[in-house]
C-alpha cells in the first residue's frame, strides 16, 4: 500500500514538508519544551541553520508553542546541525 507522507509546516520558512524530515519541538504537559517526543502542542522546524536562526530570532518557536523556549534547547539543535555536517 502506497501511503502519502504526513506533511507539516516549518515555523520558520513555512514550507510543507514530510514530518519525518523535520525536527519536532513539543511543549509537553509535564516536562516543558522537549525534542522529538512528548504529548502536547508541537512545532516543526527544518533541520538547517537558516530556519533555526530565523525561528529563534523572530520568536517563531515561542509563538507556535505558546511557551518560553530556553536558549539551551536551541544550542542542542545547533549541536545536531554540527554533527550532521561532519
Amino acid at each position: 500500500m502506497n501511503q502519502r507522507p504526513v506533511l507539516r509546516r516549518c515555523v520558520a520558512c513555512k514550507k510543507l514538508i514530510d514530518r519525518k524530515k523535520l525536527w519536532k519541538v513539543t511543549k509537553d504537559y509535564r516536562d516543558g519544551v522537549v525534542l522529538e517526543n512528548g504529548m502536547g502542542r508541537s512545532a516543526y522546524l527544518c533541520p538547517n541553520e537558516t530556519c533555526l536562526e530565523d525561528a529563534w530570532k523572530r520568536k517563531r518557536l515561542q509563538r507556535a508553542l505558546r511557551s518560553r523556549v530556553e536558549l539551551s534547547l536551541v544550542e542542542v539543535l545547533r549541536n545536531r546541525l554540527d554533527h550532521c555536517h561532519d
